[in-house]
């Protein structure tokens, strides 16, 4: 079986669209038709129903999906166990990692890597830390800066670089920031702003309140610290930020028993070669933080 048309069809699959496939393998759009075509002869099946300008995986085509990840993430591990052996660190490092660490946490690291490896593309891909470890166990990243799972996955390996305070927070203008002291009952009587359902940050801080969880009322919702910071600064909640966001535009609330702590760290595929630039980059990482 052709590893190009395998790698071809996966990204099509992927992306929902021939087009846009198109674009992301860096050919034209009959180009990636006939590699498509060419599996659909080999297998003697339809692997897309093309219906108007949408496409839909046929039976065959769900089928050979999964086999096709896990035939691509072979040959790429073939490659940079090989590549590994010579030292050299290769052409491109695909990595992600959420917003809020981009920003506050890797700059320092991201600039020393390409000081030190100026050779090296760096694919940096900004999404949800879920997403992230998500395409990590795909193979489709080799690894991600992101907030650690709160339970272990078979697929993944974390490595814990950063403890990650929270604190509670409202706007100078909220009723409760004039109190000397609170309690969580008094806090929760007030709407909150958090972070979407699923994500380990939205665990954590409902976990925190333990059975008064649920007396929490979620007023608004957004995965976006920067967002969560701006919204919580101008009144229309109160939230759970990192200490490393806190400034004059947030009011802190100290609540006896409540502790907010979560790990940030890097997460790599727990059954895969890495490269040898990843290795350099978690390396650098570690340096720098």
């Amino acid at each position: 079986m052709d590893i190009v048309a395998l790698r071809v069809f996966l990204t099509v699959a992927e992306a929902g669209s021939f087009s846009v496939a198109a674009e992301q393998s860096y050919l034209t759009q009959p180009a990636v038709s006939k590699r498509v075509a060419a599996l659909e002869r080999e297998l003697g099946m339809r692997l897309f129903d093309r219906i108007g300008r949408r496409i839909h995986l046929t039976e065959a085509g769900q089928a050979l999906l999964s086999r096709a990840r896990t035939i691509l993430a072979e040959v790429d591990d073939a490659k940079r166990s090989v590549m590994n052996l010579s030292g050299r660190l290769g052409d491109t490092l695909s990595m992600a990692t959420s917003h809020h660490i981009g920003l506050h946490r890797l700059p320092a690291a991201l600039k020393a890597f390409h000081t030190q490896y100026p050779s090296v593309r760096l694919d940096l891909r900004f999404m949800g830390s879920e997403s992230a470890c998500e395409a990590v166990a795909q193979g489709e990243l080799e690894l991600a800066a992101v907030t650690l799972p709160l339970r272990a996955h078979p697929e993944l390996e974390a490595t814990a670089m950063w403890l990650d305070p929270l604190t509670l927070v409202i706007a100078p203008s909220h009723p409760l920031a004039t109190a000397k002291k609170t309690d969580a009952a008094t806090l929760l009587a007030y709407p909150a702003i958090l972070p979407g359902p699923g994500t380990v940050t939205r665990e954590l801080i409902m976990s925190a309140f333990r059975k008064k969880r649920r007396d929490i009322a979620v007023r608004m919702e957004t995965n976006y610290l920067e967002v969560l910071k701006m919204l919580t600064s101008i009144g229309f909640g109160w939230s759970a930020l990192p200490q490393t966001m806190i400034d004059d535009e947030l009011k802190v609330v100290h609540i006896v028993g409540i502790n907010i702590r979560r790990k940030l760290g890097i997460v790599t595929h727990a059954k895969r070669s890495l490269s040898n630039a990843a290795r350099a980059m978690i390396q650098t990482i570690k340096e720098t933080r």
